[in-house]
């Protein structure tokens, strides 16, 4: 029943101008290509590919999921953005928000020539420091930070990433500190020398600080989401430890190139929203840390990029935040 609804959703629709892409008599009618501009394994296109395998048992084709790295997300983004067969996806997450502060040139518009079709879900982010660090709260951390501005370093995933953003938002809320940057090829990369106190902090999303700060090997001092991880309900969220202004997440969204017929969209708008709606796949989700948005629409989608690129963007410009 789901397939022939979702069928006849696309088939049922006007005629769209010219200038749309071509509308298939059927959605789809061969498979989906979900283009997940990061490495294979990571921590975008593992969700990705569960995502493509649940849509697979509802969809009468299951969808292939390619990687196309470079220029950050550049690259991926923009062969989904020049995708003209109705068949071409992107997953992506907070960076698609920053292409424009950061790029002084791209190939496409990332909110003009893409367009959002459901917001899968968010993750929270933890902030933590190092265990020998001389600090127990998030207060204690602001104090030591403004008693010695410039001393010391906080990590991140490289230049651009969540975690640089989340990091400088989080200085900046707290009243502009100096802290300096030390970008890393990925957050793997960067936890060694926050274990070794050669960092003194790293904001990262919540499914890789679970492990550490459960071992006892660093402090979990805030969470960015507005409630407490269930994983670690000891750690208080930032509003919680005194910083109401602080919200940052990494979030993961399905786009299409801007111009595809409005039958197309609300029909892979269906299935996800069928798909993450089945506590199976919730649970699976959830252990990744993405908390789901099954009631997302692509209006709301949509709203939530904007609102998300007009948070970040002063954010990227007032730290002088360029690409690796």
């Amino acid at each position: 029943m789901r397939r022939r609804a979702l069928l006849g959703l696309a088939a049922a629709s006007p005629l769209l101008p010219a200038a749309s892409l071509a509308q298939p008599a059927a959605w789809p009618t061969q498979p989906p290509r979900i283009v997940v501009p990061f490495a294979a394994g990571g921590p975008t296109d593992i969700p990705a590919r569960l995502l493509a395998e649940e849509l697979g048992k509802v969809l009468p084709f299951r969808p292939v999921v390619e990687n196309r790295t470079g220029a950050g997300v550049v690259v991926g983004t923009d062969a989904v953005a020049k995708a003209k067969d109705g068949h071409t996806l992107l997953y992506t997450t907070v960076a698609h928000a920053v292409l424009r502060a950061m790029f002084a040139r791209l190939p496409f518009d990332p909110l003009a020539d893409l367009q959002p079709v459901a917001l899968v879900g968010v993750i929270p982010m933890v902030l933590m420091a190092n265990k020998d660090l001389p600090v127990t709260s998030l207060a204690e951390l602001i104090a030591l930070y403004r008693a010695n501005p410039g001393k010391y370093d906080y990590g991140s995933a490289g230049n651009g990433s969540a975690l640089h953003l989340a990091g400088e938002l989080f200085l900046r809320e707290a009243g502009n500190l100096r802290v300096t940057h030390v970008p890393y090829r990925g957050s793997a990369a960067a936890m060694p020398d926050l274990l070794n106190g050669t960092t003194a902090m790293m904001i990262d999303v919540a499914n890789n600080t679970l492990p550490y700060i459960q071992r006892g090997e660093v402090k979990g001092l805030a969470v960015s989401g507005q409630k407490r991880l269930p994983q670690l309900p000891e750690v208080p969220t930032f509003a919680e430890a005194g910083l109401p202004g602080y919200e940052a997440y990494t979030w993961h969204m399905l786009m299409v190139p801007r111009g595809t017929p409005a039958p197309v969209v609300q029909a892979v708008n269906a299935a996800v929203n069928g798909v993450l709606a089945k506590p199976e796949v919730q649970r699976k989700l959830e252990e990744l840390a993405l908390q789901v948005r099954p009631d997302s629409t692509p209006d709301s989608a949509e709203a939530w990029l904007r609102a998300e690129a007009a948070k970040w963007e002063p954010v990227v410009r007032a730290a002088g935040i360029k690409p690796d």
